[in-house]
This record gives structure tokens, sequence and C-alpha cells, in this order.
């Protein structure tokens, strides 16, 4: 019997704008990580996939010309032994940033790639390993052929998945029968690999654990997909980091890998790309659905590395990703004047590096150069200002045709305030801070959509509790929760746009100045919150949360569908979830949540095949990002949105406080009903 061929490919990353790593100590990063690379490539003829963004290759070729001249040698189609995988001109995280924002990115990198290496590649890492459906069509639009995405967290929600899948290429399956070619990368065999360097694996150690990927069919193994700056280099990204070795190069270490590597006639390096030429075999090219309503957008390693990291965490993620969708709004209202160069500083300013461990010296030059961009489109955003908040125009509903009678009424009911008009019944109830007791959508349900499920709603001790709609909770570590549900004397206002009910609601921090807003002339209900606090402290900061009533819809065809990057809806069904989820369940004592919807859109949608809401936020007000919980209960469920302002976890370093930045303190939502069974 012929021996087994393991084939072992690997990609590089290559990342200069690197978080926790100073500017000027880019070129050591050159010095120590990137041209011992190179050489090993050249050295043994290894057939690498190396990485960057446009970035990357515009500040290394400023550095030092002489190191992208050999990049340029060794990953050329005709003459070098490595390969060139792109990624886009930043390191951006897909599923939270707007599609256009993700489409120039790939354009402007290939454009970068061009101009630079002379080629387009044809291979993309997917930035930080953060998927979500909706950019399939940005890989394929951008001429890419395949992707590489990580394996370890797609298949953790997938248990029907072959484990020997991940050992073959297979095809991820996006939006409108968009799909592409699959490479996978392993988490867990690059930090492998990352022991090894530092020291904490012998090489016998490490042999053993590549042994055991071994089979009598050929297979394809990712040895290493991610990070170079942690070779013969620490970026102080963590206290933890590995100490550097004062007697032994860790290049000089993988140099011994990589001849017992070479030397074993049981293991063969190929390029990324040549792993596509397995797609024949037995058990590759299944057509794979990563995301899953449990992971709407997987992202690289353990559980902590979640979308909240870039989203609502770090030293101010809410307030720089608000600054960036107001730029973004603007660029996109003059879509046929914005300049190649705008859309290149919005990628760049939207990077992931400047949403975690980013240094002192480098946070205070974004947060200018960051201001500096956004003064650009100062004069919409002074336009934006004049309008009403409740009557904002990227908060799009279309109302065709539809001309009801403008009748209303509003009453006091003992502890609760209704409010009626053509189209809906609003029930508020004034001893808990305005929350929806219900809300009833005449045209399509007599039963109401959303509101409070009451204390023993649930036969279930662990569901004990008032569950509530259209509320605010602050939780801190060690600290009492906080809620805006206290009792409040609300004012009434009235007018032809509609019946506006606002209230101030006392809070330890200081007050919650609470507006809602039922439209007269169409069935919809605004929300907004400001905060007037001194400090949005450490912890979770979750509002606007939106419970359905079980009675109301099927659980059988529950689902769920936004916007993570993409043009397209992305669908999911809550069947395929049968023992339910949250995506706000913490990690652990110090990482808050667990996974995130971008609603890059701004807007989500929840219901069943007959009816279903439309939740709309507004992202320039605050970008907030979505979670979801659905859990069976017997015969019943629990089905809540809630969306986030604030989440923890290691890269929260500050509190945002008032002075010369501006703190985000109103959130703003609306919510609407539909007839109609929704598509995929």
């Amino acid at each position: 019997m012929a021996s087994p061929i393991l084939f072992i490919y690997a990609v590089f990353h290559l990342n200069l704008a690197y978080s926790s790593i100073e500017e000027e100590e880019r070129r050591k990063v050159l010095e120590r990580c990137y041209w011992p690379l190179l050489h090993l490539v050249r050295k043994y003829s290894l057939p690498f996939g190396i990485e960057a963004t446009g970035y990357t290759l515009e500040v290394a070729a400023d550095l030092d010309p002489a190191w992208l001249d050999e990049l340029k040698a060794l990953t050329s189609s005709r003459r070098g032994p490595g390969e060139f995988i792109g990624s886009g001109y930043a390191q951006l995280i897909g599923p939270l940033v707007p599609a256009w924002v993700n489409a120039a990115n790939l354009r402007l990198g290939h454009q970068t790639y061009q101009r630079l290496l002379g080629q387009k590649p044809q291979i993309a890492l997917v930035n930080e390993q953060a998927y979500s459906a909706g950019l399939i069509g940005h890989y394929l639009d951008a001429g890419y052929r395949a992707i590489i995405m990580e394996w370890d967290n797609p298949a953790s929600c997938h248990p029907d998945w072959n484990p020997n899948w991940r050992y073959l290429p297979q095809i991820a399956c996006g939006q409108e029968g968009r799909e592409i070619p699959l490479i996978w990368n392993k988490s867990i065999a690059f930090q492998k690999f990352q022991r090894y360097a530092h020291g904490d694996l012998d090489l016998s150690d490490y042999l053993n654990y590549l042994s055991k990927h071994l089979a009598d069919q050929p297979r394809a193994f990712p040895l290493y997909g991610n990070d170079v700056e942690i070779f013969d280099f620490r970026p102080g990204r963590y206290h933890t980091e590995a100490p550097l070795s004062q007697t032994e190069s860790e290049w000089e270490r993988l140099a011994q890998l990589f001849e017992c590597l070479l030397a074993d006639g049981r293991i063969q390096f190929i390029k990324p790309s040549q792993v596509l030429e397995m797609m024949p075999l037995a058990g590759a090219g299944n057509r794979l659905r990563l995301e899953s309503p449990e992971q709407p957008a997987p992202v690289k390693k353990q559980g902590k590395y979640n979308l909240t990291r870039w989203a609502v965490t770090g030293r101010d993620d809410l307030r720089i990703n608000t600054v960036c969708w107001r730029i973004y709004e603007a660029l996109r209202e003059n879509l046929a004047t914005a300049s190649d160069d705008e859309w290149r500083e919005l990628c760049f300013l939207w990077s992931s590096d400047f949403r975690t461990h980013i240094t002192e010296k480098r946070w205070a030059a974004y947060r200018d150069k960051l201001q500096g961009f956004a003064e650009k489109v100062r004069a919409a955003e002074e336009k934006r200002k004049e309008t009403s908040p409740l009557e904002k125009k990227n908060l799009h509903f279309h109302h065709q045709g539809y001309q009801p009678a403008a009748s209303s009424r509003v009453e006091h009911t003992g502890r609760y305030l209704l409010v009626e008009t053509d189209t809906l019944v609003l029930k508020l109830n004034i001893r808990r801070g305005l929350a929806f007791d219900g809300l009833w959508f005449k045209e399509v349900s007599d039963r109401p959509l959303v509101g409070t499920l009451p204390h023993g709603y649930y036969d279930d001790i662990s569901l004990g509790a008032d569950f509530y709609t259209g509320h605010l909770v602050l939780e801190a570590p060690g600290q009492p929760k906080i809620a805006d549900l206290n009792p409040v004397d609300p004012l009434i206002e009235q007018s032809e746009l509609g019946i506006e009910i606002s209230a101030e609601v006392g809070t330890p921090l200081g007050l919650v100045k609470k507006r809602i807003l039922v439209y007269r002339k169409a069935p919809m209900v605004a929300l907004e919150y400001r905060l007037a606090w001194k400090s949005l402290p450490s912890g979770s900061l979750r509002l606007g949360h939106i419970t359905l009533n079980p009675e109301a819809f099927e659980r059988s065809s529950l689902f769920f569908r936004t916007h993570n990057g993409g043009f397209e809806w992305e669908r999911f069904n809550l069947t395929e979830a049968a023992g339910g989820f949250d995506h706000g369940r913490p990690v652990s004592f110090l990482v808050s949540a667990s996974q995130g919807l971008g609603l890059t859109e701004g807007v989500i949608e929840l219901g069943d095949s007959q009816r279903s809401l439309l939740i709309e936020v507004d992202k320039i007000a605050a970008a907030l990002i979505g979670l979801i919980t659905y859990r069976p209960v017997g015969q019943s469920y629990f089905y809540r949105l809630s969306l986030s302002a604030r989440e923890m976890d290691e890269t929260r370093s500050e509190e945002e406080r008032p002075g010369t930045r501006e703190v985000i303190s109103a959130f703003r939502l609306r919510i609407r009903a539909g007839c109609a069974p929704s598509s995929g």
C-alpha cells in the first residue's frame, strides 16, 4: 500500500497596521519578521501564501523598497515559488461595514496590488476570519476565485459536517445562489505552529501532532494561517505573550521544522491555490453554509473573538464606528462625485486595528485623523442635524398609496397609557419607564406582536422574570443592574406627524430621556433614548429590546434576516437551532457577549411565514449592533432582539467621558410590521 500523502500549505498574514505596534517600530518588524520569512521562502523554495493589505504594502514600499522587490519576485506566477494572497486595501471587518465600503475595499486593494506587485491575486484571506454569507458576492465581483476561511468555528455549529471535509476544498454558499470555492484555515493548527515557534512545544511533539492528520487518502492541511509579527518580535498586545529567547531565533526553529517536513516523504508542500486542484476528490466540493442562527458571522479562534470586539468594545468603538458611518452616508449620497482617495481613507479609518489594543500614541493620532476627515463632510452632517431626530431620511420606510385618516386617541387606564391610531395600538407602562406592554398592528394581527411577557408567563424558573420591550439595561461588573424601568410622568404632544410621548427616567448614573413617536399616517413607532450621563462605564449597555409575543408567531417558521456587509439579505431560520442560542451570552467574566449582527443596512426583520416586524436602526446616531436570543420552552419559545451600544472584553481600556471628544448618547430606532411572508 502506498504511503499516505499530506499536502501542506500555509498563509502568512502581514499587517503593518497591527494595533499594538508603534509606527516607529515598523522598520524593526520588516527586519525581524518580514525579511526572515522571505529568506526562508527563497532558501527552501517554499510555496507559501503571503497575504497583506494594500496599506501594508504601501508602508513597506516606503520603508524598504528592496523588500517589496523581493516579495514581488518570490510571488511572481512565472518565477517565484510563493503565492501572493489578497485581502483588500485595509483590514476591515466585513460583516460590520456597509456593502459599498466592502466593495470599495476590495477594488482599491486590487488597484494597489497591481501598482506595487504587478498582479491581482486570485485567492483572498477573509479579514480576521470574520465571515458572513453576504461577503461572497463582493469577492466574486472583485475577481477572486476562492477564499480562505477558518474551519473550527463554523464546524462547531454544524455537527452534521463530516470532519474529513476539513482536509479538502469545499464551496461556500452565499445569497442569491452565489458561491465560491473555499480553502480552509484552522485556528488550532496555527496556534500549535505558534506554540512550537515560541518554544512551548518541542519539535517531536509538534511533528507528532502533524502525524495525526495523515491518512490513506490524500489530504490538504493548513500548517499556518495567521500573523507574522509574532516571530522574533513581540507586539506587546498581551501580558501573557511568550518571552523572546535570548539564545535561539524563532525563525531558526521554523527552519528546522521545514527541513524535517521537506525530508518526510509522506508530506508535500503546495501553494494555497493548489488545494483547489483536489476539488474532484470524493468528499470535496460540498456546498456549505458557514453561517448559522447561533453564529451568523463566524470569527477565528476562541469565543472572545466575535463581532462585538470591533463594534462596541475597544477604547471608544461605538463613537469611532458612528463617525465612520456618518462619513459613509455623506460619500454614499454623493456616489457619483466621491473620489477613490475618499473611499480609501474611509476604508483605512474603518480598519480593525484601531478598535482593539491600539497604543496611546497611535490612538491620539487616529482620533485626529478621523476627526479631520469627518470635517470634510461637516456640511452634510450639519444638514442632518437640522432634521427632526425621529424623522431621519436614512430611516426610510415607504408607504406608497397609503393615506389613512389621521384619527387617534390617547387615554390613561390605570398604570397604562394607551395610544391608538387607524393602524396600530400601543400600550405603555407608566410605572415601568414607558416600556411597551403591547404593540398591535391592526392589519396584521388581533394580538400584540411585541410587548411584555409577565413574570410567570413561562412555567420555567430560569425564565421567571418580566421580559419587557423598549427598555434599556446596563450591566457593569460588580455593580447592580441599571434599567430605565422606574415610574414616570409622561409628556404628551400631538402634531400632524404623530403623537409623541416623552419622559425622563432617573437612574443612578443620571437621566434617561425617552421619546416615543406614534405616526398618524403610517403603521410605525419610533423610539429614541438620550442619556444624560457623565460617563458610560465599562460593561454591557443594551437597549431597544424587542420581545416577540409567542402567541402571535408560529414557532415552526420563525426567522430573522438582516445584512452583514453584503448587498443582499441574509436569512436565518430558527428551526435550524433546535436547542436555542443567545448572542448576548457571556463568554467569560471578562467577555460579555459571544456573537453579534452587523445590521449594515440599518434594518433587521423578525417573524414567521405569515407576519414580521421590521426594526430600523439609525446607524449615524449610534452604530448599534444586534443580538438575538431564541430559546424553545416546552411548546412555546422566548424570542428577543436587543441592540448593543457597549460590550466588555479585554480590549476595553477606558471610559467615554465628556471633554474634547463627543460622547455618543443618542440612540434611535423605528418599528413597523409586515403582512406577507418574507422570501430568503
